[in-house]
């Protein structure tokens, strides 16, 4: 065969046959193209007799390698994509390598650069520029070794220490992934995990409750996890070690999924999944390790019947790098809060920070029906690096407007952000408005704290009514301040303010969590609206919600309570509506694996009009300091109030002999706002979701 290639004229054009095997047209239209690029080839004939060619001589690139490159897109670890490799290196992602055996196409990413699409994670991956329905015929094939993955991560989360090497992703709908095979490996260990995830096509229009179901092939599932950020799970006993060799194959045919795995002295797998029936429809379905490992962050969803069925499929393989460095608290499944050296790409390589994948065979097959990807480039491409503004995640913003931590005041908040204190993040499932604020900056005239907050438009009073909602969750409180102070280590997330008279407040709804504890506090409190033109008597009293209330102090200034035993993590998300209606209020705060907790308080009409009406906790905590008002007998009747929702930071630089509750003494750097972020001196709070609209009649 090689002798007749030789005697060929410059040129020459093989002629085409016409197989009525569609599939076994494409894969041999690749070899045939291949052929004038190998240095040296061999011949086999595949099962149908036909004849195919594999390398065996060095190579020049990848594409001599692996001949098959014409078919993919290239994305790489910094967010790029370089189109078809069929003549293309980088020395940073993609080149080869001989390891005295045999020739390897390598496939390297880092645990931070820039990303494609709306993943956390980066890659040097294939994608494929066809895609096929689950129903035709498809094939993917490859023999690989994983040479690295990330020397650091947090092993509680489960996609620490992993990396993908091959994927079906759908280019339609939600845009999911119903395979997705891993290698995983924990620092000290010789041996690492392989397993493939099945990811479920989620009903509905809300994709944020999706998660993984994960089987094991050698070693664990996905699902085996540290029990502290250094703590790592025994061994696996038939695992895979870095630069061991293994294969897998995947093949769709009339909507079935078979999945191969061989791997030279391990037991060979393999694994069947239908893709265009679920059996996941109904909640009892779901099952126990999603349960154990999904449900607690919220991923809760269920499939629609038909799975995957009408959606586009597309093959993806190479190294897309599980271990990436946002915080766990941002999602303890997929964050792993990773060294990424800023971003330094060279650094991270220098000390193991990286994913990497050698490929010595691979190869597909599609049936010719299948179309165009464009669609799925043109809606990613350069996807992570497009803003996303907080009004496309929450269409209220149009009856707010914001004061940021720097004293900056902006009333139209349609596609405004600020990088500092007002944006958009994606934790892996959803998207989030973060509201961000130091210890010190620049304040509203009648506060000592700062604030990123909105503040809404309309105006009511509570005879009329008014109502709020928001989901959030709170990533950081400031981690110094005085724990005697009540104040300290607390964020308001959501408020009614009177627009009139003494200009107090109605609501505060608090988070506040203490060094070195887990679990915070969330409360709510009600702040008096002083008889007569003195407000310095006013004070609040605060009603827990979930853990202690406001009055529970240290009993020195780094000595703390008792952490509460039913409180709330930093990153756990909770909701609260305030809903106003006819005068009174009506609060209910939820949380997943808390009780709902509902409260009313009455408007417009005062219990606290008398001295002896002082409760016990203001007596212990306000009144020392002289605040004992009594409030007018109409409370906050017929003034206007309006809603405020952001992240108000409580914790401020005043000395503490000034105000033992409102006087934190915390750490402000002058107020160098990049110095308080950098040491942890500020107040950072998530919404997902939140809406603002009139008052209605209670349940």
């Amino acid at each position: 065969m090689n002798n007749f290639f030789s005697s060929l004229p410059y040129g020459f054009h093989l002629p085409i046959p016409k197989w009525k095997d569609k599939s076994t047209f494409v894969h041999c239209t690749v070899i045939i193209s291949a052929i004038f690029l190998l240095n040296g080839c061999t011949e086999t004939k595949n099962k149908k007799g036909v004849e195919r060619t594999e390398t065996t001589a060095v190579a020049n690139n990848a594409n001599d390698i692996i001949p098959f490159f014409q078919h993919w897109n290239l994305i790489l670890g910094d967010g790029s994509n370089v189109g078809q490799a069929t003549d293309y290196e980088n020395k940073d992602f993609f080149y080869t390598a001989k390891d005295g055996k045999a020739n390897w196409v390598v496939f390297k990413t880092p645990n931070a650069g820039n990303t494609h699409g709306t993943s956390n994670n980066t890659r040097t991956e294939l994608a494929q520029l066809k895609k096929w329905s689950p129903m035709s015929e498809a094939k993917m094939n490859a023999t690989l070794k994983v040479m690295n993955v990330a020397s650091t991560g947090d092993a509680r989360v489960a996609a620490t220490y992993a990396v993908v090497v091959g994927q079906i992703h759908s280019a339609d709908g939600h845009e999911n992934e119903p395979l997705k095979v891993f290698y995983k490996k924990f620092p000290g260990h010789e041996k690492g995990s392989v397993f493939w995830n099945y990811e479920i096509n989620t009903a509905g229009d809300d994709n944020s409750r999706r998660w993984d179901y994960s089987y094991p092939i050698w070693g664990y599932d996905f699902s085996v996890v540290g029990t502290g950020e250094n703590t790592y799970p025994p061994e696996p006993k038939d695992g895979i070690a870095l630069g061991e060799e293994f294969s897998y194959e995947v093949e769709i045919k009339d909507g079935i999924m078979y999945l191969t795995f061989t791997s030279e002295g391990h037991e060979t797998k393999t694994f069947t999944k239908n893709l265009v029936s679920s059996e996941y429809v109904e909640q009892s379905s779901i099952p126990e390790q999603v349960k154990r490992l999904f449900v607690p962050i919220g991923q809760d969803g269920l499939e629609r019947e038909n799975a995957y069925a009408n959606e586009g499929l597309f093959f993806k393989l190479g190294s897309y790098n599980q271990t990436n460095g946002k915080d766990p608290k941002v999602n303890k499944v997929w964050c792993s809060g990773a060294e990424t050296h800023g971003g330094d790409i060279q650094k991270q390589y220098a000390d193991g920070n990286y994913a990497e994948v050698w490929f010595k065979t691979a190869s597909i097959s599609v049936s010719d029906d299948a179309i165009s990807n464009a669609g799925y480039f043109e809606a990613n491409d350069g996807l992570s690096e497009k803003t996303v503004y907080p009004h496309e995640v929450i269409p209220f913003m149009d009856k707010f407007k914001i004061l940021m931590g720097d004293g900056t005041n902006v009333d139209d908040l349609t596609k405004f952000e600020h990088k500092d204190f007002f944006y958009t993040v994606i934790d892996g499932t959803r998207r989030w408005v973060v509201y961000k604020t130091p210890n010190s900056g620049v304040t509203s005239k009648n506060s000592s704290n700062t604030r990123t907050e909105l503040q809404e438009k309309r105006e009511w009073t509570p005879e009329q009514g008014g109502k709020l909602t928001g989901t959030c969750k709170v990533m950081q409180v400031s981690i110094s301040g005085d724990a005697r102070v009540a104040a300290s280590y607390s964020t308001v997330v959501g408020q009614i303010h009177s627009g009139e008279g003494h200009e107090n407040e109605p609501l505060k709804i608090f988070y506040k969590k203490f060094p070195g504890h887990t679990k915070g506090s969330v409360f709510w409190n009600y702040e008096i609206n002083t008889e007569g033109d003195d407000n310095s008597g006013r004070w609040d009293y605060s009603t827990a919600v979930w853990g202690h209330d406001m009055s529970v102090t240290g009993t020195g200034k780094n000595e703390y309570p008792a952490e509460p035993v039913d409180g709330i993590e930093l990153g756990e998300e909770f909701s609260y509506e305030v809903n106003v209606y006819q005068g009174i209020m009506y609060l209910t705060f939820k949380s997943e694996n808390h009780e709902t907790k509902t409260f009313t308080k009455n408007l417009i009409a005062s219990e606290y009009t008398k001295k002896t009406d002082l409760p016990t906790q203001v007596k212990r905590l306000f009144v020392p300091i002289g605040q004992d008002g009594t409030e007018r007998a109409y409370a906050y009747a017929g003034e206007l109030n309006y809603f405020k929702q952001g992240a108000y930071n409580q914790t401020n630089g005043k000395d503490p002999e000034i105000n033992m509750v409102w006087c934190t003494g915390a750490d402000t750097y002058n107020g160098d706002i990049a110095k308080q972020y950098e040491n942890g001196c500020y107040t950072e709070v998530w919404f997902r979701a939140g809406t603002v609209g009139p008052g209605t009649p209670p349940k």
